[in-house]
């Protein structure tokens, strides 16, 4: 988890006022990690950091704050009717536009009670230089009344190749991960729908091949067209740029087609298996909703494979 400043700028331009709710310590059990954040103001919140009864106490004081940083611990037990068993540590922060501009873009390091020293604790000073040195973010923590966390920058970039239905169900379901940096490609601005999520970057294009260049060689695909023959030509572009995952919607024999026209072209057998066809859990379904859940939960549990052989390298 990090500091989303985006979403905070957004709500303090929206709505002035904002308290933002973060689990900075965790004993136990939790429902959410620490780094978890809402935002609250007067009529309305967003975000979430889990266990019901917690977020709905949290979000009634948050409303009622009158200091600017406050940290309280909460059992997660009989007292709130939940059956977590452990505790956490909320640090609750107001923000308006005027404390947006001293908020760093890389990490948000702060005081947040007064017991606070005025610096920053040693070892937090040796961890942040080690993490520096070695090219990592650091994880959120609470550490000697010192609230340390990264600003939030998608880790992911994703490229959408088809705003058809399933593409358009994809983009819906997607589109509020955090982690992910989504480009979403088709050939023209009038297969868009109206409404397009801030975290989407719609590029309309005569021919999409052509802005494969664009795309980072690690970069996610997931191409859905509505045409074959330009589903085949970004299979065939994709194989000479570079990805991490390149997955391809249809069925066994349009990839059995395709496989045979990728060879036609040069690539061997194995660059051909790089590529995922069909993506998704065919058994949940044909209807577009049920392809993006698949597909969905096909790029999460990648996701959390590649990030337990991080740990695993580490």
């Amino acid at each position: 988890m990090s500091f989303d400043l985006g979403a905070l700028q957004a709500a303090v331009a929206a709505h002035g006022r904002v308290t933002r709710v973060v689990i900075a310590a965790i004993r136990g059990s939790s429902p959410r990690e620490v780094g978890a954040a809402m935002l609250v103001w007067g009529e309305g919140q967003s975000g979430t950091i889990g266990g019901g009864a917690l977020e709905f106490e949290a979000a009634e004081e948050a409303r009622k704050q009158t200091q600017k940083s406050r940290l309280t611990s909460h059992a997660l037990g009989p007292d709130l009717g939940q059956c977590c068993g452990g505790s956490v540590t909320l640090l609750s922060e107001t923000y308006e536009s005027v404390d947006l501009a001293h908020l760093d873009t890389e990490t948000v390091l702060r005081p947040v009670s007064p017991e606070a020293a005025p610096a920053p604790p040693l070892a937090m000073k040796r961890l942040m230089a080690r993490l520096r040195a070695q090219g990592q973010r650091p994880e959120p923590q609470l550490m000697e009344h010192w609230m340390l966390e990264p600003v939030h920058k998608p880790q992911i970039d994703l490229w959408i190749w088809g705003a058809g239905h399933v593409g358009r169900a994809l983009v819906e379901v997607l589109a509020p991960l955090p982690d992910l940096s989504i480009t979403w490609v088709d050939t023209a601005p009038t297969r868009f729908p109206a409404h397009i999520p801030p975290a989407v970057t719609k590029l309309p294009a005569t021919n999409p091949v052509l802005l494969l260049r664009h795309a980072p060689v690690n970069a996610q695909h997931l191409v859905l067209t509505y045409s074959h023959e330009l589903d085949l030509a970004l299979c065939h572009a994709l194989l000479l740029h570079g990805f991490s995952f390149a997955g391809l919607i249809g069925s066994a024999t349009k990839w059995a087609r395709f496989r045979s026209r990728l060879a036609a072209l040069g690539h061997g057998p194995a660059e051909i298996a790089r590529i995922t066809c069909p993506i998704g859990t065919p058994a949940l379904g044909k209807h577009p909703q049920m392809i993006a859940v698949g597909v969905a939960a096909e790029l999460l549990a990648r996701a959390a494979d590649n990030e337990m052989k991080e740990e695993r390298r580490a």
